[in-house]
C-alpha cells in the first residue's frame, strides 16, 4: 500500500525545498538536511512501480482470459509492481488502495489471531487477484496479504477497478466467478486444516505453491511455512522429511524442490483435487499442472 513515505520518495525536490526552508529558517545545519534528504529520495524496493508492457499483463491469467476489446481499454490502466519475499500489502482492516493481479509473485493471505497466531487461508498467484473485498462491497478484509514467494504484479486503482466491475461486461463476470472459486480454496482449506494430517496439508501446500511457479524450487524455511499452516514448526520438519525420504522432494537450507510431482499429487488429501475442478469448472482451465 502507497504510503505517505513513499509518496514522498516520488517528489524528492518538493522534499529538498521543504528541509532547505526550514534550515533557512531555524539553523539546522545544512550539511545533514542535504544528506538525510538524498537518502529520503532513494526509491524503495518494496512495492516498486515501472510502466507495464502489453505482453507481461498475459502472464496474469485472468487478464488473458478477457476479451481483445476489454484488454486494450483496460491495458493502459495497469502498472507493474514487484515485491520482496515478506512484503505485506496490507494488514487486515486497512483500506486497500489498489487490487493486485500477481504475474510471478506469489501472495498468501493469513487470518491473525489476537495472540499473533496466524493461519494461511488461501493463495494467489498467476490464477487470480488480491482484492476481491473492493468489488464484493467493502474496501477491508479481516486477513493480511504477504509476499510468499518474491516476484511481480500488475496493479489497478480501486476507482478504475470499480468503475470496470460497474460496467456489467465481461470483465465484471470474470472477477465474480474468480471470486466464487477463491471462496472454494478458502473453504476447503479450513477443512483440511481440521481433518486431515500435517504430511497432507504440507502436499497440499507445496502443490498449490508448485502450481504457481515456473520453477520447481521454493524459497521457504520450515518456520514460514507452519505460520502458514497454523501448526508446529516441528511437525513440519517431520513431514518434510518424510517426503523427502519417499523422495518427492529434497528440503535444504530454507528451500524446497519438488522432484516427483505425480508422486506428491499420489500423496495428497482431495481438497487439492476439489478445489482445481471448481477453478477448471468457473474459469475454463484448472490451476494445477497436471491436473484436469
Amino acid at each position: 500500500m502507497e504510503t505517505d513515505a513513499y509518496r514522498a520518495r516520488r517528489q524528492p525536490c518538493s522534499v529538498l525545498r521543504y528541509f532547505l526552508n526550514c534550515a533557512l529558517t531555524h539553523g539546522t545545519h545544512l550539511l545533514s538536511v542535504i544528506i538525510f534528504v538524498l537518502l529520503l529520495a532513494i526509491p524503495s524496493s518494496k512495492g516498486k512501480c515501472v510502466p507495464v508492457d502489453s505482453s507481461i499483463l498475459l502472464n496474469n491469467y485472468l487478464i488473458a482470459a478477457l476479451p481483445h476489446e476489454d484488454l486494450a481499454r483496460l491495458e493502459q490502466k495497469f502498472e507493474k509492481v514487484s515485491f520482496k519475499l515478506g512484503d505485506v500489502l496490507y494488514e487486515s482492516g486497512d483500506m486497500m488502495d489498489y487490487a493486485y493481479f500477481p504475474t510471478t509473485a506469489i501472495i498468501s493471505l493469513l487470518y491473525v489471531m489476537e495472540n499473533g497466531g496466524t493461519a494461511e487461508i488461501g493463495i494467489v498467484g498467476n490464477d487470480g487477484l488480491i482484492g476481491v473485498a473492493l468489488f464484493m462491497g467493502g474496501d477491508t478484509t479481516t486477513s493480511r496479504a504477504i509476499i510468499q514467494s518474491a516476484g511481480e504484479a500488475v496493479r489497478m486503482k480501486v476507482a478504475d477497478l470499480k468503475a470496470e466491475f460497474k460496467r456489467g461486461e465481461g470483465f465484471q463476470e470474470l472477477l465474480l466467478r474468480y471470486a466464487q472459486a477463491l471462496m472454494t480454496q478458502i473453504s476447503q482449506t479450513a477443512v483440511c486444516n481440521r481433518l486431515h494430517t500435517v504430511d497432507q496439508q504440507l502436499c497440499r501446500w507445496l502443490l498449490l505453491s508448485h502450481d504457481r511457479l515456473e520453477t520447481d524450487r521454493l524459497v521457504m524455511t520450515h518456520d514460514l511455512i507452519s505460520n502458514m499452516l497454523g501448526v508446529r514448526r516441528e511437525g513440519v520438519t517431520v513431514a518434510a522429511q518424510k517426503l523427502a525420504k519417499r523422495k518427492l522432494i529434497t528440503s535444504v537450507r530454507g528451500t524446497m524442490t519438488v522432484i516427483d510431482r505425480k508422486g506428491l499429487e499420489g500423496a495428497v488429501c482431495e481438497c487439492y483435487k476439489v478445489v482445481n475442478d471448481e477453478y477448471n469448472r468457473l474459469l475454463g482451465r484448472g490451476i494445477s499442472r497436471t491436473f484436469g
